[in-house]
């Protein structure tokens, strides 16, 4: 006996929950290019930045996740929050790649805040603002 498949559509591609290399911003020419043209927003304890360059066709966005040394003197502190944003980021990218016309090229995600806050704080702002992104 063979089981029916289930139901689903055929044409649509499995959402991917990774966050490769090809994803990292890491170009020091498209970090300075994200910073001195790119549009921002703050929702705290967040700030995006977000930058497409007009001649260039849609491509996949380029994400460069930063935490401030100021607030966060100790490196492990740090990283816990870097790892935060990253799976925050990596669980809800699907908004994005959605409407892949919309989306910007280049996306700067930087955590402002003073103090560390929990996932599911930072997973709630980092989702308002991805909407946000596509909106703008």
């Amino acid at each position: 006996m063979q089981s029916e498949p289930a139901n689903e559509p055929i044409n649509e591609q499995p959402t991917s929950y990774t966050f490769s290399k090809e994803e990292h911003l890491c170009s020091k020419r498209l970090i300075a290019l994200l910073f001195s043209k790119g549009s921002s927003f703050n929702l705290y304890p967040l700030r995006f930045i977000l930058y497409t360059p007009q001649d260039v066709p849609p491509a996949q966005t380029q994400v460069l996740i930063s935490v401030s040394k100021r607030y966060f003197k100790r490196a492990v502190d740090r990283n816990r929050l870097k790892r935060q944003m990253r799976e925050a980021y990596r669980l809800n990218k699907h908004l994005l790649t959605q409407n892949p016309e919309q989306a910007p090229q280049l996306l700067g995600i930087l955590y402002i805040g003073k103090e560390k806050k929990s996932f599911h704080t930072i997973q709630k702002k980092l989702i308002s603002g991805l909407e946000r992104c596509l909106s703008k």
